[in-house]
């Protein structure tokens, strides 16, 4: 894969693009490394407040997501969330979202995976792009499965609810 360029950016908003949104630390300071398809960048942001963010501008936020999450699966811990659903944006974290090493990988992307001994695991984007996190080889398997169990009822809904077929009634007068 050809070397691409890495762009700095102050604030990020999640996109039908983005794989992944990593945790580094830059000095004292955690900041993002985000991966999309077609290059990367490094925001001055932490990820899960690139995640409330994202849901903000989508007209939620992550507290809203979660509970979204949770009146739908009942999974209240380390929840897969929706940030927007029409564009198939499903996200879920690596560890709780209220530790700083917390990465959001989006499932769209995910498109193997293999486990080590160590509790790491090698992600392999759709893109062929790979990285490494430090997530158990089930902790890992949980989340992909809630994942997809969420994006399954959610896309089920949103079929169903366009099929609906709508009509009126219309009460014929009585004319004497």
């Amino acid at each position: 894969m050809e070397n691409k360029e890495t762009n700095y950016l102050l604030e990020y908003e999640i996109n039908p693009d983005t794989m992944a949104v990593l945790p580094i630390e830059d000095g004292k300071n955690t900041c993002s490394r985000v991966l999309e398809v077609e290059g990367e960048y490094i925001v001055a942001m932490k990820p899960t407040e690139i995640v409330d963010r994202s849901c903000r501008y989508f007209g939620s936020s992550l507290k809203g997501r979660q509970e979204g999450t949770r009146e739908i699966m009942g999974v209240t811990h380390k929840a897969p969330i929706i940030v927007e659903a029409s564009n198939k944006i499903f996200l879920f974290p690596t560890t709780s979202p209220t530790k700083l090493d917390c990465a959001w990988l989006s499932h769209n992307y995910v498109s193997e995976c293999s486990f080590s001994q160590y509790e790491s695991t090698t992600v392999i984007f759709t893109n062929k792009q790979a990285i490494q996190l430090q997530i158990s080889k089930g902790s890992f398997q949980n989340q992909l499965h809630r994942t997809a169990q969420l994006r399954t009822i959610v896309t089920n809904r949103m079929d169903k609810s366009r099929k609906r077929i709508k009509f009126v009634l219309n009460p014929q007068t009585n004319e004497s």
